[in-house]
């Protein structure tokens, strides 16, 4: 084991497990460290799983970010050969004029994304679970659906792992500084 290396990621969640593995993939020597087992259910990637779906309603610049996020899971799945993202399609609902409605459609719209728009009575005969107010609409996405994402932070750190990557699970950071050779890293164990 060396104590040097050309990036540290602190937390082995479901993004710094993914940079680990992304920066791996391109021949860093990578350190990743995470203060708890992983995964655990400390973090905002714990649990069975996520949702994800291309038509971002928070704001429409997301959705490029996200069709290449579609690609790089199933990169992923390829490579541990795991089925890790299910397509179940997705339902984002509200008032006409309510953000998750709206800012659903205008994404859709924005980058032409495959979507169907039902009236709550509509989406109600098609999908029984759903029971919303006679004014809410809904917009459907076909490619929507959702990621095991614990499955995934250990997919990942796995794959980072075959290429040589260096993940420790409860080493906690204490501090860091910055150095003339680059960053010092302490830890629980030891300093990289």
């Amino acid at each position: 084991m060396t104590n040097t290396f050309d990036t540290i990621v602190v937390g082995v969640g479901g993004m710094g497990s993914a940079a680990c593995w992304q920066l791996a993939r391109r021949g860093q020597k990578v350190l990743g460290l995470d203060q708890f087992d992983i995964p655990h259910a400390s973090g905002s990637s714990h649990g069975i799983n996520r949702i994800i779906r291309l038509a971002y309603y928070e704001d429409p610049s997301y959705v490029p970010l996200l069709k290449r996020a579609y690609e790089l899971w199933r990169e992923l799945e390829f490579a541990c050969g795991e089925h890790l993202l299910h397509i179940t399609g997705s339902i984002d609902a509200s008032e006409p004029d309510g953000i998750v409605f709206s800012g659903a459609l205008e994404s859709c719209k924005l980058h032409d994304l495959s979507h169907e728009v039902l009236t709550s009575s509509e989406l109600t005969r098609r999908f029984p679970g759903y029971q919303l107010p006679d004014d809410y609409l809904a917009l459907y996405q076909e490619d929507g659906g959702f990621l095991l994402s614990e499955r995934c932070i250990v997919q990942h750190a796995e794959e980072a792992m075959k290429l040589g990557a260096e993940i420790h699970g409860r080493e906690e950071v204490l501090d860091w500084t910055a150095t003339e050779n680059g960053i010092s890293v302490r830890t629980t164990r030891d300093i990289y």
